[in-house]
């Protein structure tokens, strides 16, 4: 089944505009509700994981999908994630708006999917406030001694170029980068590598693909961990960054232009196909 267009500007449109727990608290909870419920609607169990941060209470949003076979509900989940919140100023279209429009393209497929193991689909908040929302969550996995197949982050993949020059290199990335901004990077530390061949491998069928293993969690490298996953990283957990490299390619980020008309809505379906490829390879059942 391709993936559906206009559903994703649906969602896009739903989520796009300013999100930011002190400037605009009201939209930061209408996209909380927002994503809650279409996770119920999509038939997962939909959750949230309170949390005390800032003076107040907020709250990561968890829709669960579990495998009819009762022996494979047991099996360590697979986590797909992607933060819901934004600077103040910036509408976060790319950032992140586009992850969160990908990972509810993958939450309404799950119905009908034969899983080998759970999967857990969370939106975090409060990534842009020291990745908070998904201390929390990784914090709580660390502390009732739970394991976890691995998690698949998502952070900003919704803008590309075909044009020669688009791309940047982040400062010591110690590979050679594509000058043109149409790829998606996927992001690993050591304990991760199998994790990051695995979700390489099985989305560059879809897409152009840009694999990276960094040393340890990613402390020589601060651009690579600009991101949920590095809460996953810092806790022992094998966690990805898929990302379009955000401010290395995407000249509205963080800014007031990340808005929807920016989006490349063929590269962010790409993404999601890929995605889906990779949801395949990790938590279905091979008879499938």
């Amino acid at each position: 089944m391709p993936i559906d267009h206009n559903l994703l500007k649906e969602d896009l449109r739903h989520l796009v505009g300013e999100r930011h727990p002190l400037s605009s608290p009201i939209r930061l909870h209408e996209a909380e509700v927002y994503l809650h419920r279409q996770f119920s609607e999509s038939g997962l169990t939909a959750t949230t994981q309170h949390f005390q941060a800032l003076g107040d209470t907020y709250h990561n949003v968890i829709g669960t999908a579990l495998p009819d076979a009762e022996p494979f509900q047991s099996a360590p989940p697979l986590i797909l994630a992607a933060h819901f919140d934004t600077v103040q100023g910036s509408p976060g279209a790319d950032d992140n708006a586009s992850a969160l429009a990908v990972m509810l393209q993958i939450a309404r497929r799950m119905r009908a999917m034969k899983l080998a193991r759970p999967i857990h689909c969370i939106a975090f908040n409060l990534e842009e406030e020291n990745l908070l929302g998904s201390s929390a969550y990784t914090a709580m996995l660390r502390k009732n001694r739970e394991t976890i197949h691995g998690a698949i982050v998502l952070e900003c993949v919704g803008y590309a170029s075909h044009l020669a020059g688009s791309q940047k290199t982040p400062p010591g990335v110690p590979i050679a980068v594509p000058t043109t901004g149409n790829f998606l990077a996927v992001i690993g530390n050591e304990r991760s590598h199998i994790l990051t061949g695995s979700v390489a491998k099985a989305m560059k069928s879809h897409l152009p693909i840009v694999p990276l293993i960094v040393p340890g969690n990613g402390e020589k490298l601060p651009d690579t961990r600009r991101s949920d996953h590095t809460s996953f990283w810092e806790q022992g957990f094998p966690a990805v960054m898929l990302t379009d490299t955000a401010n290395f390619r995407n000249p509205h980020y963080h800014r007031p232009t990340d808005t929807l008309d920016t989006l490349n809505l063929d590269f962010i379906a790409s993404v999601a196909e890929g995605l889906m490829a990779a949801v395949i390879e990790l938590a279905i059942r091979p008879s499938a």
